[in-house]
């Protein structure tokens, strides 16, 4: 523990008050000091008031509220950190919990240093991942718009003959169906119309996506993880916006284990018992690894595409990319033959391919 640190502030922050607990080094219990509103001076006046701002160490959980109040903090001379709310310890016979407890937890545990702290990110990194997710919110809605036009046409036995939807085939299809009723029409139609707007938002938030990550700093980081196989311009800059520098993680076991892409285990004595994959730590970033390991199912080649995104790359870079596509295409090959399902085998690859993106990253710098 810093020794310079006297006091240990646990906050649970909401949208309309926060409630802080207070720490002191040493043994005494944890106190409560209050809630305060919503105003960030009410804060800064509680604060104030239980010393001097390079004595304390403040944690509130990660959340909903985001990275404006520790950046605020920190630069008002604040040791602020952001906790892992998964990772806290909790009591198996715990069942109350208050604002008031949580924070005379946090400022308690902070004190034992039983808290693990999340990366904030940069304030140009998180605006790339908040653009990132909201296309990924995008396409889910467009999803559900597709979904529920199919339901109009199957609930009315209007069944689309070709191999693929959503084309141009399937659009000049749709563009003949009628029924017998006006108000059958006027519902197909705003369920096409849905289904286009979605279609148009998406594309705005890729080219929009696109353009702002030609400014990043971590672009040569995306450009290099482009390289890889099933990692194009959209999910590159979604693994960086989430993941940040990749340097951070001392082994790629690190970072497999902080996508949740490692086994579960229950072992106890000489018995060691493994289940399904703990699905901790960022769900964005396993999703992305996840698809990106289904183009492993064929063969090793450099296509079109690829070889244009290798190009300009540093040699150590595109022999890391192609070591990977000789590894996962004969792992894949190897566990589908083995009679493994195919879920379980892309998990398989994306932990692997997690490892290799680990690897470029230590190659990759970001611009200065």
């Amino acid at each position: 523990m810093d020794e310079t640190i006297t006091g240990f502030v646990g906050l649970d922050a909401h949208a309309e008050s926060t409630a802080i607990g207070f720490a002191e080094a040493g043994r005494a219990a944890a106190r409560f000091i209050g809630t305060v509103g919503a105003k960030r001076s009410e804060l800064m006046k509680a604060l104030g008031g239980l010393g001097a701002p390079g004595s304390l160490l403040v944690v509130y959980e990660a959340g909903p509220c985001g990275y404006g109040l520790v950046r605020e903090l920190t630069g008002a001379g604040y040791r602020c950190e952001v906790i892992a709310p998964s990772k806290i310890p909790t009591k198996p016979g715990e069942r109350i919990k208050t604002d008031r407890r949580d924070a005379l937890k946090l400022a308690s545990l902070a004190r034992a240093g039983e808290l693990v702290a999340v990366t904030v990110p940069d304030e140009r990194d998180e605006a790339i991942r908040d653009l990132g997710r909201a296309r990924v919110d995008a396409v889910r809605a467009r999803l559900k718009a597709r979904q529920q036009l199919k339901a109009l046409l199957l609930r009315h036995d209007r069944r689309y003959s070709g191999k693929t939807s959503w084309t141009g085939a399937h659009e000049r299809y749709l563009s003949t169906i009628t029924f017998a009723h006006p108000a059958q029409d006027i519902a197909f139609v705003e369920y096409r119309q849905a289904v286009g707007e979605g279609e148009q938002r998406v594309q705005r938030l890729t080219q929009a996506l696109s353009q702002q990550v030609e400014g990043w700093r971590m672009q040569p980081v995306v450009a290099a993880l482009m390289t890889l196989r099933g990692l194009d311009l959209v999910s590159a800059t979604t693994v960086v916006a989430e993941l940040g520098d990749l340097k951070r993680f001392v082994h790629p076991r690190a970072l497999m284990g902080y996508l949740g892409l490692v086994p579960s285990e229950y072992s106890t004595g000489s018995k060691r018992r493994q289940g399904a994959i703990t699905k901790t730590g960022n769900g964005h970033v396993r999703r992305v690894l996840i698809e990106a390991a289904w183009n492993y199912r064929y063969p090793a080649r450099i296509s079109r595409p690829l070889q244009v995104r290798q190009e300009n790359q540093p040699t150590v870079i595109r022999a890391i990319a192609w070591r990977a596509q000789l590894r996962l295409a004969h792992r894949y090959r190897s566990l589908t033959a083995r009679g493994l399902q195919h879920n379980k085998t892309c998990v398989a690859i994306a932990r692997e391919l997690a490892g290799f993106i680990w690897d470029i990253g230590r190659h990759a710098a970001p611009r200065a």
